[in-house]
């Protein structure tokens, strides 16, 4: 992880502009600083100096703090108009800050979903997706501390703190020298403590996607667990997911806090150092009252930038796994050959498969192996074979949602045209060709309405649009699987319905009744190895 991530700059416009505005309100932050230290140094000389002061112990910085100041009401005005002016300040850049997080993170979480529609349908339906999703939750949501807290502190950490190490060194040398040797321990203990939390928050963004993944895997299974009488089966791996997440949640806020206590401790005794060193030179009258306040005031304000930016990125490291996370996503490439024609319309037209095979698993196995099968109109025919033969992937590559490793899609249209749908050297347009198709899958998604249905109710649903629907092509995976006797026989009936009225329908299934009513049944498999 960066201090100054350049991928969140290049890509997302508002944080360049935001860094601009930063680093002009860090300049300005520095020089209200300044006068406000030099306006306690002139007000409080006179009071705490045993006899009469005679000369300007601020140097040649006094002309930007004028004598006038030392008289308390004069300093007070002064010291209420800075402390005003910071404060104003202050409220813009954390205002600039929210709006900018809040706009980087809304992009940042559109490209990663925008990316995540072209990885195809095979990738949305792998483990992967769920961690994308979790990632382009609340995984993004923890960048908002990197720009509303660390970045204004870099910024100041590149303004105020060199400026202040350069107004100590026109005052007093020695206070200078002391503070340039303590100050690089700032980032060394900065470094020593980040390669710790990198590796917690990274262990922290493992535990919440493990967690996501599996609660959206139960919220889809629930109504097949309660169906089996299993719902409460899955709640001790719940609940050891959760104390992972929590274990890993701590582990981080315990090394935030140590990295604060750790920086406060160095930054306070390095100015302990000063003030020390300083206090025996007043003594033997080395130096000037004026001067010695100047610095003490000036001092931490040296460390203080520094300190900030250790502790604040500690804390938004999280947000930075992420933000690692959602570009290493943006760089992965989509295995979709590009659309090079128009989809043709499918009334009438025979699907045919021809030596398709799809790649499964890591890699070592193909489901379905070498699969020809033709697919007519007015016929029902039915994809039969052992669980993870690659049924499933065979319907999705009739629908356009699965582009085949290698063989062809083809499609011979009712004017006896062959169109290459999807094979070697790309495909035709996707987007049209699927939505001719009206496809069932095994796991029906009807959005929050219905997670309050059975996974019959949601199916028999799904299957009356897909009939209503009037589309050319009928591809149902397991249609009566969720359903009971009577139920299975009408979907049947349906099936053999549309069949006749010249949809061609392409049916996955195990269940003996529907693979009697089929008038073509295709044995798929799967085997090991790679095309």
């Amino acid at each position: 992880m960066r201090p100054l991530d350049p991928r969140l700059i290049s890509r997302i416009g508002p944080a360049r502009r935001y860094v601009i505005i930063t680093a002009s309100l860090g300049a300005l932050t520095a020089t209200l600083v300044v006068a406000q230290a030099l306006v306690i140094a002139r007000v409080l000389a006179p009071v705490l100096s045993p006899r009469p002061l005679e000369t300007d112990g601020l140097g040649w910085w006094g002309a930007i703090v004028p004598l006038s100041a030392r008289d308390l009401g004069t300093a007070a005005v002064t010291l209420l108009l800075i402390v005003g002016a910071r404060a104003f300040v202050t409220w813009v850049q954390e205002r600039q800050a929210h709006r900018a997080g809040t706009r980087v993170i809304s992009e940042l979480r559109t490209q990663v979903v925008e990316h995540a529609t072209q990885l195809g349908h095979r990738w949305s339906v792998s483990g992967a997706a769920s961690d994308t999703t979790t990632l382009a939750t609340r995984g993004l949501d923890n960048l908002m501390p990197y720009f509303v807290r660390y970045l204004p502190q870099l910024m100041l950490a590149a303004t105020v703190t060199p400026l202040m190490l350069v107004i100590v060194l026109g005052l007093d040398w020695v206070s200078a020298a002391i503070v340039a040797g303590t100050l690089p321990l700032v980032p060394i203990f900065m470094v020593l403590v980040g390669l710790l939390t990198r590796e917690k928050s990274e262990a922290h963004l493992i535990a919440m996607q493990r967690l996501s993944s599996r609660t959206l895997d139960l919220i889809v299974g629930i109504p097949t667990l309660r169906g089996f009488g299993r719902e409460q089966g899955p709640g001790a791996r719940v609940r050891e997911l959760g104390d992972a997440h929590r274990r890993a949640t701590m582990g981080s806020l315990r090394i935030a806090f140590l990295s604060g206590l750790v920086l406060e401790l160095l930054t306070t005794l390095s100015v302990a150092i000063v003030a020390v060193t300083m206090g025996f030179r007043l003594i033997d009258g080395n130096v000037g009252i004026e001067t010695a306040l100047a610095v003490l005031v000036l001092a931490p304000e040296v460390y203080l930038p520094l300190r900030n930016v250790g502790t604040h990125f500690h804390a938004s490291t999280d947000g930075l796994a992420a933000a690692d996370a959602a570009f290493d996503f943006l760089a992965t490439s989509s295995t979709e050959p590009p659309e090079s024609g128009v989809a043709p319309r499918l009334e009438g037209a025979t699907l045919t498969l021809t030596s398709v095979s799809v790649v499964a698993g890591a890699g070592t196995r193909l489901a379905p192996a070498d699969l020809t099968v033709a697919a007519l109109p007015g016929v029902v025919t039915v994809l039969r074979g052992a669980n993870g033969g690659g049924k499933s992937t065979a319907i999705a590559a009739l629908a356009g949602l699965v582009v085949p490793t290698s063989g062809t899609v083809t499609a011979t249209c009712a004017d006896m045209t062959t169109v290459v749908l999807a094979g070697r050297g790309g495909s035709v347009e996707r987007l049209e060709w699927s939505r001719q198709c009206a496809w069932v899958p095994q796991r029906v998604d009807l959005g929050p309405p219905g997670r309050l249905l059975s996974l019959g109710q949601r199916h028999r649903i799904a299957l009356d649009r897909a009939f209503a629907s009037g589309r050319p092509v009928l591809l149902l995976d397991e249609p009566t699987a969720h359903l009971d006797h009577a139920s299975r026989t009408q979907v049947i009936a349906r099936i053999r319905a549309a069949a006749l009225a010249g949809a061609t329908v392409v049916v996955a299934t195990h269940e003996d009744e529907l693979i009697a009513a089929a008038d073509r049944v295709i044995v798929v498999s799967a085997q090991e190895g790679s095309p």
